[in-house]
């Protein structure tokens, strides 16, 4: 949501353009999500690593965690947690909401993810189990269409609307 939060306030005035002013103040008015714990906290849930989302999106966290654990990985992209908010400001400016800014949003890795998104879900922590650890270092993304391999990171989809966001 951090993103989709720092368009709405960069370009508040062309978006209500197009969206009605009062989903525009829906928008502006959601705080992201805390990500503010570390590793140890996150073990009393079930998580035996983590790691945050942020500059890059879900994708680049994935990326990383999976060259900071040596492994591998598999995920279903559609499984990824996306609010309509962001969907419908990514599909405006044409940007890859998975790509796209995402601090306060944490990846965990747990034996039973199941077991892990029900402790959440009992503390009010929305999440989802989107895929799996691998032996080996495939990093593969499961769509409808077929599998594809998970590409480098890119530069952050905030960037394509407000250039040097990250500089500031």
């Amino acid at each position: 949501m951090a993103g989709t939060l720092a368009i709405v306030r960069e370009k508040r005035e062309e978006l209500e353009q197009y969206f009605s002013s009062s989903y525009i103040e829906t928008i502006n008015n959601q705080k992201t999500a805390e990500s503010d714990r570390n590793l140890e906290q996150w073990k009393e849930f079930g998580a035996t690593e983590c790691e945050p989302a942020g500059e890059g999106g879900i994708l680049t966290a994935l990326w990383n965690l999976s060259g900071a654990y040596r492994v591998g990985i598999e995920f279903t992209l559609r499984q990824i947690p996306v609010k309509q908010e962001t969907i419908e400001i990514c599909e405006y400016y044409d940007l890859n909401p998975y790509r796209l800014y995402s601090e306060g949003c944490i990846l965990l890795i747990a034996g039973h993810g199941a077991r892990l998104t029900e402790r959440l879900k009992r503390e009010g922590i929305h999440s989802a189990v989107i895929g799996r650890v691998n032996e080996g270092v495939k990093m593969e993304i499961l769509m409808e269409e077929g599998v594809a391999c998970l590409e480098r990171p890119q530069k952050d989809e905030l960037e394509k609307v407000i250039p040097g966001y990250f500089q500031r």
